[in-house]
């Protein structure tokens, strides 16, 4: 029997209809969202991402700024932009697209972002509040994987999930969020020796490594919940996830498709908090 498959697409349209009713209401209080986003170059892949979000933005009436600054830019200037933007009451989300040039440190970037306007959840004291389960904004692909197992109402508590992959962005965000709603979990690398020893014993399993197709039906249990986050192109410049899904969907009990599994959900998430730090904005002023 071929899996169910848990569109995020779907998912996120369902939602961002909610999200347009949220900012009509704050409108009507005197509020819009603002969400600002500053690209570094002209990476591609940043590109086409970044103008997703400016549409997302427009769909559902948040207002969106996009500062696209030269590859050239020093650190201490675009830190001074994201000061300026700190101190901007119009401003309620701040996003620099990731990944910088190699004479900016990520590191001081983000810690550079006002924590209360750290709409992507990647500033260490959003991250430590989401570890001991304290109001954060939630890293958006972690919390956006979360919202979509929910959707299908699959039992998280005391379920065995295995990770894999660990980076900050969303393996080990993920693994928390699914540690906080009370299930057991494992994480794998490219350290980790006799990976499938593992995943064959994962109830739901989260694939993060980008490598194209590299889990397949051989590695999970029968009725296995599988979570692809990898996005990579094929020989032939196709869309392809880090499991393969063709393999993958006969042995599944639920599946996330590439594209449009995980991807859709990601800046759907980013909207939410963008909308949730206007509402806690809003509070503050009355």
């Amino acid at each position: 029997m071929s899996a169910i498959i848990i569109s995020g697409k779907e998912l996120a349209q369902e939602k961002r209809q909610n999200m347009k009713l949220q900012t009509e209401e704050l409108k009507q209080k005197g509020m819009v969202p603002g969400l600002a986003v500053i690209l570094v170059g002209e990476d591609p892949a940043s590109q086409s991402y970044v103008r997703a979000k400016e549409r997302a933005c427009k769909e559902i009436g948040v207002h969106s700024e996009l500062d696209v600054v030269p590859v050239s830019i020093s650190e201490e200037e675009l830190l001074q932009k994201i000061d300026e933007l700190n101190k901007a009451d119009h401003i309620h989300g701040i996003l620099v697209q990731l990944p910088l040039p190699d004479h900016i440190s990520e590191e001081k970037v983000i810690e550079a972002i006002d924590p209360a306007k750290d709409v992507d959840g990647f500033h260490p004291i959003n991250i430590g509040r989401m570890m001991i389960g304290q109001e954060a904004f939630l890293p958006c692909t972690p919390f956006g994987i979360v919202e979509m197992i929910k959707s299908k109402n699959i039992e998280l508590q005391g379920k065995h999930v295995v990770v894999i992959g660990r980076s900050n962005i969303v393996g080990k965000p993920v693994g928390q969020l699914l540690l906080n709603e009370h299930a057991t979990v494992t994480y794998c690398h490219s350290r980790t020796k006799n990976m499938s020893d593992y995943t064959k014993k994962a109830d739901i399993l989260v694939v993060a490594v980008g490598r194209p197709l590299m889990i397949n039906a051989d590695h999970m249990k029968e009725g296995a919940v599988v979570i692809d986050v990898g996005v990579n192109r094929n020989e032939e410049g196709k869309l392809v996830g880090d499991v393969d899904f063709k393999s993958a969907k006969e042995k599944a009990s639920y599946i996330t498709p590439v594209p449009g599994g995980v991807g859709p959900m990601t800046i759907t998430m980013l909207l939410h908090n963008t909308i949730l730090s206007a509402e806690r904005h809003l509070k503050e002023e009355n």
